[in-house]
């Protein structure tokens, strides 16, 4: 399948007569007849629940790719900004050769609230150490008294990735309430509007 990473596919199944869609961003590089998606379990969910149930050789309808939540080109100096399994698009995009070929700088923030529940730490933690243009700032809102990390929310870290300069793409991917929080954010300090690339 191909497709450029940071898009998503549309998951369905039959629910009482009716088909339930769900979106979900893959979480991989473009890798053939493989892909991989980043999913939270939802207990009252109408189809996360179902998916955690799958057993080898189950067949799931989907379709896709869809979405324009991908890099711009040319690609620049850029701020990724995730909570929670938005940081599913950043992983693809991270694994993608032509971001490091681009010569380019990455800082990806990533906000949990506990730590455990920062997705794929190691595998960013490892390209932080090999690609000294990647910076990998992992905050917490909820640390354990041993964290020695970023605090609080993914916002006033932004301010600092940025510092004075405007001429860096931010893309922001998580929950609406932090991703309008960062768009508005964004704004008022004079980031250009075609800049800031979002999805909730």
């Amino acid at each position: 399948m191909d497709y450029e990473p940071g898009q998503f596919i549309w998951l369905s199944a039959a629910e009482g007569g009716e088909t339930v869609r769900r979106a979900y961003s893959i979480c991989s590089a473009p890798m053939g007849r493989r892909f991989e998606l980043c999913l939270n379990r939802a207990a009252n969910g109408n189809l996360t629940p179902r998916l955690f149930k799958l057993e080898p050789g189950d067949r799931v309808p989907f379709s896709g790719p869809a979405g324009n939540f991908v890099l711009r080109q040319p690609i620049s100096d850029s701020v990724l900004v995730a909570t929670g399994t938005g940081i599913a698009p950043f992983r693809a995009m991270l694994q993608d050769r032509r971001v490091w070929e681009s010569g380019r700088e990455f800082t990806l923030i990533f906000g949990a609230r506990q730590e455990q529940s920062l997705l794929y730490r190691e595998e960013f933690e490892e390209l932080a150490r090999r690609q000294e243009k990647f910076r990998f700032w992992p905050v917490l809102s909820r640390p354990s008294e041993g964290w020695r990390g970023r605090t609080g929310y993914v916002q006033s870290h932004v301010r600092e990735a940025l510092g004075d300069r405007r001429d860096v793409d931010i893309y922001v991917c998580g929950l609406p309430a932090m991703v309008n929080d960062v768009r508005r954010m964004l704004l008022e300090m004079g980031v250009e509007r075609r800049r800031i690339v979002c999805e909730e």
